[in-house]
């Protein structure tokens, strides 16, 4: 099923027009926010060097998971 999504405020610039996919195998730094110093830090601390190394990370993961149980944002 086709997904359409507004990204321009989550990605940065030159990853607007990706697809979905593209954006899980983009660098972390691809996210808005996130420098190449701070890409660098989460390589160097999580070897996280994407977006989806990012997502499936399960120490982020579980404080997404206990702030989603909280109700706050």
């Amino acid at each position: 099923m086709p997904v359409t999504a507004d990204l321009t405020k989550l990605v940065d610039k030159a990853y607007q027009d990706k697809t979905l996919t593209e954006i899980v195998d983009a660098p972390v730094s691809a996210l808005a926010g996130v420098s190449d110093g701070d890409a660098k830090l989460l390589k160097d601390a999580f070897n996280i060097t994407t977006v989806g190394d990012l997502g499936r990370n399960p120490y982020f993961r579980t404080a997404s998971a206990l702030v989603a149980l909280t109700g706050t944002k």
